[in-house]
This record gives structure tokens, sequence and C-alpha cells, in this order.
């Protein structure tokens, strides 16, 4: 396949400290059929040059956003925030593709008008935040779901690196999967559309299967997007 069959998935990450992140998702990305190219604030790009888009992690959102009145002046990037609002705006249709990772799977339900809970702590007794890239924490994934058929598995490990989670569902938007405490690991449209958040980060699991197929999943449906 050459380059230009290939189609170009936008990446939104951190301006500050999402290089890492970046890494992985252009090798997954490539590596599954597409090319990339990283979005941000600082580097803008026309919305209809590209065939799908891939929200990640990093920083919080700002509780405003959401109707939190939590006083978060630390770990938030308004910036960021106004951006990814502008960037979903152009692919709410669900003609192509969206997958959000961790921060972008919560910005995916806020958009939608769903919120959060700012610390999972609270909202699930007797939980911790497990900040590891490694495969610890067990996931149940509904069968039917458009994920439970992008990752071929009705449960996976994967890893933790977040401490708020989805909360309240954004409007057109479904659980897909959940942890043994119940907490929401995984949404998507309930209209059948590939706009799939996780609240893990499949770019650190390189080689595990469940997770190559995501992206594989999500670079079909760029192709796809493009008839």
């Amino acid at each position: 396949m050459s380059k230009k069959d290939r189609p170009l998935i936008g990446i939104s990450t951190s301006s500050k400290s999402g290089l890492i992140p970046l890494f992985f998702h252009r090798f997954a990305v490539w590596r599954a059929g597409g090319r990339s190219v990283r979005l941000g604030p600082d580097r803008p790009l026309d919305a209809d040059a590209l065939d799908g888009v891939i929200v990640g992690g990093g920083s919080d959102l700002a509780p405003a956003l959401y109707g939190n009145e939590v006083a978060i002046v630390e770990g938030i990037d308004p910036e960021r925030d106004a951006f990814e609002l502008a960037l979903l705006e152009h692919f709410k249709g669900g003609k192509r593709p969206v997958l959000g990772i961790c921060r972008g799977a919560q910005m995916l339900n806020v958009f939608f008008g769903g919120n959060l809970h700012s610390e999972i702590s609270e909202a699930y007794p007797g939980s911790r935040a497990r900040r590891t890239p490694l495969p610890v924490k067990r996931i149940d994934i509904d069968k039917g779901s458009r994920l439970h058929g992008m990752l071929g598995v009705s449960w996976c490990q994967v890893n933790s690196i977040h401490h708020q989670s989805v909360d309240r569902l954004g409007e057109g938007l479904k659980a897909s999967a959940r942890d043994r405490r119940g907490m929401v690991q995984g949404i998507e449209s309930e209209n059948g559309a590939l706009l799939v958040g996780v609240q893990w980060h499949p770019e650190f699991l390189i080689f595990n299967r469940p997770q190559q197929r995501l992206y594989r999943a999500l670079i079909r449906a760029a192709f796809d997007a493009r008839a």
C-alpha cells in the first residue's frame, strides 16, 4: 500500500507531555495500515483532510465542562479542551471514525453531554488509581457491542493510568465495557457508528492482539469512510 493510499488519522495529544504516547499511537496506526499526523492547539489542521481521529490521553478535563464545582486549577489544559471539542464537532456525524483513549474517552462523553467522576476513589470506595502501563486490570466487554467486534474478545486485561472515569453517559452513548467494580471502561455510539472510547491505553499494549485489532478496525473504518 502506497503512502497516499493509507488513511490519514489525526492524533490529538498534549503539546507538553504527549510525545511518548504519540510515538506509540503512530506506530500502531502505521502497523494497522494507516498514516498519522499530530494535532493540537499548537498544530491545527483542516479536519476535512482527515479520514479518522484519535483523541489521546493526558491532563484532566476542566471540571466546568461537565458541571463539576471542584476547583481544580492544576493539571488542566483549557486550550486543548477547546481544541478537542471543536475537533469532535467535525466528527460527530459518525461518517468518519473516532477513537477516544483515556482522557479522550472522557472527552467524548462530556462532548455529548455526559459527566465524570472526578475521583474514582470517592465514586468507588476501596478502589485506587493503579497508574501503570502494564495490563493489571480485567474488563468485561458486552457481547454484540461495537467494541466487542473490534477487539474480538469478551474480556481482556488492560492497563490503568487514570483517576477519573465516566459517570452519567452522554446522549446517544452506551457503556460497552466495565471492570469488576462496575466502573465504565468502554463507551460507544448507540447508532453503530465507529465512535468508541476506551479508558485504558491500547497504544502501550503493542504485543496484545486484541489491542492491535482495535487499531486495525479504526483504519478499516477510515478507509471505508473515503468511499
